[in-house]
Formats: C-alpha cells, sequence, structure tokens
C-alpha cells in the first residue's frame, strides 16, 4: 500500500505548475478529458445509435408518455 501511494505522488508531483496554479493545474487535464467524453458521445455508434440518438429518442417518449397523462392525446388502441 505505502508503494502505491508513492507512485501516485511521484504521478502527481510530475504535473508541471504546481507552486504557482496548485491544484487548479490539473484543470486542462479533466478539460481534456471531458471535451473527448463529449466527442464521443457525440460521434460514436453503438450499434445504430449515439448517446444523443438515445437521449432524444427517451425524452421524447417522456414528453409523449406526459402528454397521454395529461390527456392531451388519446392512448394508441383505446377508444
Amino acid at each position: 500500500m505505502f508503494h502505491r501511494s508513492m507512485s501516485i505522488k511521484g504521478l502527481l508531483s510530475i504535473v508541471p505548475g504546481k507552486h504557482r496554479l496548485g491544484a487548479y493545474r490539473f484543470l486542462p487535464i479533466f478539460f481534456c478529458i471531458g471535451g473527448v467524453m463529449e466527442w464521443i458521445m457525440i460521434n460514436v455508434r453503438i450499434g445504430h445509435e449515439t448517446f444523443y440518438d438515445v437521449y432524444r429518442r427517451k425524452k421524447s417518449e417522456r414528453q409523449y408518455q406526459q402528454k397521454i397523462a395529461d390527456g392531451l392525446f388519446a392512448q394508441p388502441g383505446a377508444k
């Protein structure tokens, strides 16, 4: 356990700007990670859908179900 914590401290000390920026020196790294995650969610297809395709579909389904619950639409197949 002690060896692992020393390797993490060593890895963190490699990032420049410790005295001037402190903990904020990691912000560009996390910004880039967030940008890569966003690009993946927009562009990478799993099956035939991206993350945002699924998000838009689920949002539309929730809005439709809410309109049915509010009585604005009749349920399909109901008379």
